[in-house]
């Protein structure tokens, strides 16, 4: 039996009683590694605490795993319990859909048990999911490659109202190009893209087509680390996105299209506010003729402010949300702010 068991988004916590039931009896373990990574995945301990979870040792299933020695983990499933760990849901990326219907035709019994997945955990922000067209992958450029696909499924999206969801590319263990010209493997350091590495790419498409499918004046919402406790959520333009640090990945983005008065009422909890601080000029060192803007930006947890303090920045306590100084010259800076 396979099991391909979904994850969720955030942390070990996340699993099913019935995905954990099923880990549980498994001979086997192996945790997909590329196509996405739970928060604590990108730390040292993280796979220490789904082995301290689940009670037995996981085997992490890299790109190569998966795509070209897939019969080795067939194989196991022919005669045992083997489970498939999938980062958010089984059937969100197309190498697991691939992986089920190879064991089937193998004779193999498969057992799906779903999770949160990007592609539904995106409905906090406000915008219904029946209202979204195309999801599309934005993909990093290379100095000889600028793929630019996805231009035409937003501006269709866009010309139907819809919204459209932005996958950011994460790069993980790819090898170099001239690694495999000398037919010796040699992998680049991990990647994953930023929404405003994704912004910068999609202005320089549209300035590329002028087609009008988008512009820096259109009002996206900007995902980071989706699910987690210290999830980052930010509607505005993308010219406002992109001056923000989102920090840590994974980041999505989302292009709105024509939206509902309800669902506009949900984004102004996440909207970008330009406003003045009264107390800016009693700020030490920023003297009485510094005029400086400010980007409230969404709400923030608790354990989110104790690192902001950490690093020399006061966040509002009762209201939760963290405040950013935006300098007219685009520069955006740390600055202490308390009521």
């Amino acid at each position: 039996m396979l099991y391909i068991i979904g994850l969720g988004l955030g942390d070990e916590q996340d699993i099913t009683l019935k995905g954990l039931e099923a880990v549980k009896k498994c001979s086997k373990v192996y945790m997909e590694a590329y196509t996405s990574l739970l928060s604590f995945g990108l730390s040292t301990h993280g796979l220490s605490n789904l082995e301290k979870l689940y009670g037995k040792p996981i085997t992490l299933a890299d790109r190569e795993m998966v795509e070209e020695k897939a019969d080795q983990i067939l194989s196991e499933a022919h005669d045992a319990h083997v489970a498939f760990l999938v980062v958010g849901d089984p059937f969100g990326a197309t190498t697991h859909t691939d992986l089920v219907v190879r064991a089937k035709k193998m004779g193999i019994d498969v057992q799906i048990v779903h999770n949160a997945s990007v592609m539904n955990a995106i409905g906090i922000c406000g915008l219904q999911l029946y209202r979204y067209g195309e999801t599309v992958s934005i993909p990093f450029f290379t100095d000889t490659w600028r793929p630019d696909s996805f231009y035409e499924k937003i501006q269709r999206n866009r010309m139907m109202g819809l919204h459209t969801l932005c996958l950011l590319d994460i790069r993980v263990k790819e090898p170099t190009l001239e690694s495999l010209a000398r037919g010796r493997k040699i992998y680049e350091p991990p990647r994953y893209m930023t929404i405003n590495t994704a912004i910068e790419q999609l202005l320089e498409i549209e300035q590329a087509h002028k087609e009008s499918a988008y512009s820096e004046d259109t009002e996206c919402v900007g995902f980071a680390r989706l699910g987690s406790e210290d999830q980052m959520i930010v509607a505005g333009t993308m010219k406002q996105l992109q001056l923000i640090d989102f920090g840590a990945p994974l980041h999505c983005l989302v292009i709105t299209g024509k939206t509902h008065p309800l669902e506009e009422e949900m984004l102004d909890f996440y909207r970008c506010r330009t406003h003045r601080h009264p107390r800016i000029n009693h700020e030490k060192g920023l003297g009485n003729h510094i005029s400086l803007q400010y980007l409230m930006i969404g709400t923030i947890t608790r354990d989110q402010q104790i690192r902001e303090l950490r690093c020399g920045r006061k966040v509002r306590g009762k209201s939760h949300a963290l405040v950013i100084p935006w300098r007219n010259n685009s520069e955006i800076n740390a600055l202490a702010l308390t009521k």
